[in-house]
């Protein structure tokens, strides 16, 4: 338990430093660096996180103190949705504020269909309005958008990068540090990501900043220090379930130091916080709680695409509960928005800001939102689904086999207000909203595509 006890003792020091720079910062708001008006932007992932993983969530069978402090200290969404089951299409989604079909990035294995899952370069990313806009941008970890080196984070908005483009290890990892490849680490992936994330927001503090904290925990491998995964055992979960909650420990605690370090710059009050997960959790590691909702990372249903999703901005918004049903493409517009960015789009834009209903100001948006997955090139009669309010329509998941075949199963609707939603097919008590659905759902599917084999822009593809 000696590494644990280190790793508390440093959390807790943090916010007794003494505030050698208040001073400057309190100068340089005035001057418009990580003011109201410019906040500066920390955008936390996760990987294959479950709402359930949150011991909040989950009656404490993990440990997430510090996740659930930013929860209750956020604006939480209840009806939050990624932009895909899977990861790469989701990031794209959220770099872009377009659905994942339109920038090319439409199934994940960069290594076996890097066609199908690199960003398109006539994409315009988040993190390029931003650096346009005076902002320092950072990458620190997952990069799953594209694995050549046209593609590379450094060459899509963000000034520094220290991460890595596919599938790690935790111990003995590969690290991209601007473009140059270490391999073999020391220590471990999810607090040298911490690390160096800090090391960031310390270097630019005095700058408005945009950071991209994407970690790996808790996707695959499954690998964490030994004494954390042996006190999960202890408390009776299997051995998958316990290096998971192990593996996320180190992520809170991570995250729990970042958050001191924003307090001790006096930079908590201008500094948007937003955490999120890519997707629901992997049926591969096991089964594990999740809410009760059905499905799992790669399907459609609510456990592969509803995921946590908290803004926190201390002084600005008041904590609290969002019903409003929003998903990632809803990230971009959002963000510069808050920023005071314009940004007069290249391409069109599927997301909507969402910053009056975070700061309680606008009512509820209503509009449908699509997802659709499968692995290889899309297949939209598979795995692909609508909401519009609280009426959900499926096409059924058939596969995680690359390009299935045309799937036969009959598309069904449900009601997610239902005692147990998705669990009843209510398109005969429904024809005529099942009929509407089912024709905007193919509607969408042919616009994507439409959108995803468009003509490549002179300066890109």
């Amino acid at each position: 338990m000696c590494w644990r006890r280190i790793v508390w003792l440093v959390v807790a020091a943090v916010p007794i430093i003494p505030l050698t720079c208040c001073g400057q910062a309190t100068a340089d708001a005035k001057a418009g660096f990580g003011s109201p008006e410019r906040p500066n932007v920390i955008l936390i992932f996760a990987d294959d996180f479950a709402l359930g993983d949150l011991a909040s969530n989950n009656g404490g069978a993990s440990r997430t103190p510090n996740l659930d402090r930013l929860s209750a200290e956020s604006v939480r969404f209840n009806n939050a949705y990624s932009g895909s089951c899977v990861c790469a299409p989701a990031r794209a989604a959220m770099l872009t504020g377009r659905y994942p079909h339109r920038t090319g990035v439409v199934t994940l294995n960069q290594e076996s269909f890097p066609k199908l899952s690199r960003l398109r370069l006539d994409e315009t990313t988040l993190a390029d309005v931003l650096r346009a806009n005076g902002y320092a941008t950072g990458l620190v970890g997952k990069w799953h958008c594209g694995i050549e080196p046209d593609y590379h984070p450094m060459k899509r908005g963000f000034d520094e990068f220290a991460g890595f483009i596919g599938p790690n290890s935790y111990f003995g990892f590969r690290l991209d540090v601007n473009g140059t490849v270490s391999h073999g680490n020391k220590g471990y992936l999810t607090e040298e990501l911490t690390e160096r994330a800090i090391r960031f927001v310390q270097r630019h503090h005095r700058d408005p900043f945009f950071l991209h904290l994407a970690h790996y925990a808790p996707h695959r491998p499954l690998e964490a220090p030994q004494e954390l995964i042996d006190f999960y055992v202890d408390q009776g979960l299997e051995q998958s379930t316990a290096t998971i909650y192990a593996m996320i420990e180190v992520m809170d605690q991570g995250i729990g130091q970042l958050l001191a370090e924003l307090d001790r710059l006096d930079l908590s009050r201008r500094t948007l916080v937003i955490f999120a997960s890519d997707n629901g959790p992997d049926p591969v590691t096991g089964t594990r709680f999740n809410l009760q909702h059905r499905g799992t990372k790669y399907e459609v249903y609510e456990g592969g695409i509803r995921v946590p999703l908290f803004f926190r901005w201390a002084g600005q918004w008041p904590s609290g509960e969002r019903e409003q049903v929003v998903q990632f493409i809803d990230l971009f517009p959002t963000i510069l928005d808050v920023c005071g960015v314009s940004h007069p789009p290249k391409l069109p834009i599927d997301g909507t800001s969402l910053k009056g209903v975070l700061s309680g100001a606008s009512d509820p948006l209503s509009r449908p939102l699509f997802w659709q997955w499968n692995r290889a090139n899309p297949n939209y009669t598979h795995n692909a689904a609508m909401r519009d309010g609280n009426w959900k329509l499926v096409k059924p998941f058939v596969t995680r086999k690359s390009n299935p075949k045309d799937s036969d199963l009959k598309p069904v609707l449900f009601d997610l207000s239902a005692e147990e939603p998705e669990q009843r097919d209510v398109s005969e008590q429904h024809p005529e909203r099942y009929v509407k659905m089912l024709r905007e759902l193919n509607a969408w599917t042919r616009g994507v595509e439409r959108s995803r084999k468009r003509k490549m822009f002179a300066n890109g593809q």
